[in-house]
This record gives structure tokens, sequence and C-alpha cells, in this order.
């Protein structure tokens, strides 16, 4: 259910988590696990594509802490894409934009990442 929810884009070892709808105390578990999967699968390059999330809780929040806890002990470079108005404020005023990279789009995260890939994802994505 939860790989179906938070769908995974895969290149090389880069991936790109799409995340939609609201996060919050029903589904922010499943969001932590399909994250903390794609670090065990072997990313060195996550993107956290929240351009569709309306809403973001403290459960949502701490789901993306441990990711981010998770990627600093597997060299994992880990980017969020937020243009919400709303869940950039919840990222502001707890301080987790200071501690992942925030950008406006998938396109701009992925140019952010150290190149493990090369062309591939830039290629296979349409941002």
């Amino acid at each position: 259910m939860s790989e179906d929810r938070f769908p995974a884009a895969w290149s090389g070892r880069t991936a790109v988590v799409t995340v939609s709808g609201e996060i919050d105390l029903t589904n922010a578990d499943g969001l932590r696990d399909v994250l903390l999967s794609t670090l065990d699968a072997g990313a060195r390059g996550l993107v956290v594509d929240m351009t569709g999330t309306t809403f973001l809780d403290s459960a949502g929040v701490s789901a993306l802490v441990r990711t981010s806890r998770r990627a600093s002990t597997t060299d994992t470079t880990l980017r969020l894409v937020v243009t919400a108005p709303p869940v950039l404020r919840v990222l502001d005023l707890v301080g987790l934009d200071r501690l992942i990279g925030v950008y406006p789009s998938v396109s701009v995260a992925v140019a952010s990442l150290p190149d493990q890939t090369g062309p591939g994802l830039r290629a296979l994505l349409p941002w």
C-alpha cells in the first residue's frame, strides 16, 4: 500500500519519491517506511517530491527527520521539493529547512545532487 501511495522513480542510485495530499498520523509511518526502504535499497541521492503535499503534521515531520538521520549515516544526499506555503511554513517553524535542503522543483533538486548517475536521471524524469 505505501509503495503505491508514495511511488519511487529510480535512475542509477538516485530515487525520487512522490508524496501528495495530506501527510499526517494516518499515513506518516507508511511514508517513513518507503523513504527508509529507499535508503536501504542503496540510494545515494534521495529527492522527496512534495509539490503535491498540502498538509504536514508532526508525524510527517518525524518521518522526514528520521529519514534525514538515516541518510546522513549512509552518506546519502537528501533533498525536499516543496511549493505549498503551509508545508513550507511547517518546515520553517520546526527548522527542518535548515537540516534538509528544500528546493522549488524536482529538476533543481536533482541538479543539486552530487553527480552519481550521469545524465540518466535527468533524461528519465520530465521535470
